[in-house]
């Protein structure tokens, strides 16, 4: 996902519009109730202009309407890269203009993810730091500059996703040799983080794979002393407010009928994970928020854990804060639909063999690379439909 210049007269009103306690000031306080309640969510200038760069390919006038509508849809800014957190300030400060001319609250949505030896179990999404080239020293730099941009716009909420796929390899995929090596270099990084990112008041949710990923009865426990350990060892930040699933996946919030490819678990759809995590989550907050973004279509998948450009998705369920649970705080698109999962390229170093399964895409280029193709694919097969 490329850095583009910001642009920054897209923003519209997508969030409910009761009241809630003010933003972090200098000694930081967390709302007691949904950190989303009363406050406007920032649309991602970059994911924006890339939705209206794509919809001007768009010949047919009722598809090109279509696309457009999801340019109005927020999701989450992704700092994949260190070179991309300076943007993240010249958001802040466009938010916080906004907010101070509409006095409405603005509430801006990031995902950190930049941890040294990133995504150990797979290929499409390596990152930049290793921890063999002091990737631990490096990662904590990135986060020092993301609370130094943060802590200049106290009038701004931001919420944090931390980490996709990170702790959830450690429950699951310690037999990996690179996982199993990372696994203290994680820890670290992400005690460091949510340590530092609770001074300056951002309300985190730690990723937490997804129904067929945690949410195996199996995988329930281990999941869940694993998150309670480290952020007891943290001490306990007062801005962590729980857990996000299904990042970047496809899964239902409440499927009508299980998909045949959860076959074996009782915890077929987010909805049934969450329910089923929440009370073994001891010690540990049990707030949740839920990634529909691209899962509006269901029994697309020829198995459960196939995430690579899934052929047949579409975008799912906008952001909303009527959850249906009071365990969910809100139905939030995280990934940006549109942009690649990973490349379908055997011959790329970054090539990972999920993206070349039957039920993935084509011509797919390097994830976080506009897929032009894939994004008219979710609008078309949109759910509720545009």
């Amino acid at each position: 996902m490329p850095v583009s210049p910001p642009s920054t007269s897209t923003t519209t009103v997508t969030s409910s519009t009761t009241t809630s306690s003010t933003g972090p000031t200098s000694t930081p306080t967390p709302a007691a109730d949904n950190p989303y309640t009363g406050y406007q969510v920032y649309l991602s200038p970059y994911y924006a202009s890339e939705v209206t760069a794509a919809a001007a390919q768009i010949s047919d006038a009722a598809l090109k309407a279509k696309a457009l509508k999801i340019a109005e849809v927020p999701t989450f800014i992704w700092l994949d890269t260190i070179a991309k957190v300076p943007t993240l300030g010249t958001y802040l400060a466009d938010a916080s203009a906004k907010s101070q001319a509409s006095n409405t609250k603005y509430l801006v949505q990031i995902v950190v993810y930049d941890l040294p030896d990133r995504d150990c179990a797979a290929l499409a999404s390596n990152g930049e730091f290793s921890i063999a080239d002091d990737g631990l020293n490096k990662y904590k730099g990135y986060i020092d500059q993301i609370v130094t941009q943060i802590k200049a716009y106290p009038d701004v909420r931001v919420v944090a996703v931390i980490e996709p796929d990170s702790l959830a390899n450690l429950v699951t995929n310690l037999n990996v040799e690179k996982c199993n090596e990372a696994q203290d270099a994680y820890k670290a990084g992400v005690t460091y983080a949510i340590q530092q990112l609770d001074t300056v008041g951002v309300y985190m949710y730690l990723d937490a794979g997804h129904a067929g990923w945690l949410g195996w009865p199996a995988n329930l426990s281990p999941a869940a002393e694993l998150f309670s350990q480290l952020y007891q060892q943290a001490g306990s930040p007062s801005f962590v407010r729980g857990l996000a699933t299904d990042v970047s996946n496809y899964n239902a919030l409440s499927a009508s009928t299980p998909d045949p490819i959860t076959s074996g678990n009782s915890n077929y759809d987010e909805m049934h994970y969450i329910e089923a995590f929440a009370p073994v989550l001891s010690g540990f907050p049990a707030h949740f928020i839920v990634d529909q973004g691209r899962s509006g279509v269901q029994n697309i998948r020829d198995q459960w854990g196939d995430w690579c450009n899934v052929v047949g998705a579409g975008f799912g369920t906008r952001p909303t804060v009527n959850t249906g649970s009071s365990l969910i705080d809100s139905i939030v698109w995280i990934k940006p639909g549109g942009e690649s999962d990973g490349t379908s390229n055997t011959s790329s170093p970054r090539y990972d063999a999920h993206c070349g399964l039957a039920d993935s895409a084509t011509d797919a280029p390097e994830a976080g690379t506009w897929f032009q193709s894939y994004f008219v694919s979710l609008v078309e097969n949109a759910n509720p439909p545009l």
